[in-house]
């Protein structure tokens, strides 16, 4: 499955702003932490897990990680993919633990990006572009902040990347970055 067919499955179960904005930052950050950690060649792959990986939150959150499974085996996508997609709520949601390297990333940033996403509408600039690590720890250490998001699945996710916290949040701070106006630019032509 390509990025084209992902975006289209996406679109057929989402159509909240919040959501594709969320599945979309999420796929740009896969892709470059594919590129970052030398998996270019997979990098595609990569990214449309990162685009699915909440396909089912939308309209079952009841059953997120859960009917993924048949909206992605219904759409053609391979074992490898739906594999990914369920691991990413290990302990939450789901029993299937994650596997690949990828797989990890993507456990340890989903929750991320959604707290630096939070932490960037406080900011004077309302942008991450000008957002540090110290600030940005800052906020993950104030568990009233954006408490849905969960600091304990993001440590765990460093655990099981072998990654220092600090070199988590760099990481997906700094991947996040480039493509911040893309993401808004991309949801504002879908949702137009």
């Amino acid at each position: 499955m390509n990025y084209e067919e992902a975006m289209a499955l996406l679109r057929r179960y989402n159509k909240e702003p919040f959501h594709l904005s969320h599945a979309i930052t999420v796929s740009k950050v896969m892709r470059r932490m594919a590129e970052a950690l030398g998996y270019g060649e997979e990098a595609d792959f990569w990214a449309v897990v990162g685009l699915l990986h909440d396909i089912d939150f939308e309209q079952w959150p009841e059953e997120h990680c859960v009917r993924c499974r048949q909206l992605l085996s219904d759409a053609g996508a391979d074992e490898r993919t739906i594999h990914a997609v369920v691991s990413h709520g290990y302990g939450l949601c789901a029993d299937v633990k994650p596997e690949h390297e990828m797989e990890k990333v993507l456990f340890a940033c989903d929750e991320l990006t959604g707290l630096i996403g939070a932490c960037a509408k406080l900011r004077p600039s309302g942008s991450i572009g000008d957002m540090d690590l110290k600030s940005l720890k800052k906020k993950f250490k104030a568990k009233a902040f954006a408490a849905g998001c969960s600091r304990e699945v993001i440590e765990q996710g460093a655990q099981m990347l072998g990654w220092e916290l600090d070199d988590l949040l760099l990481r997906t701070l700094e991947a996040m970055k480039p493509d911040e106006a893309a993401v808004a630019a991309e949801v504002a032509a879908l949702t137009a």
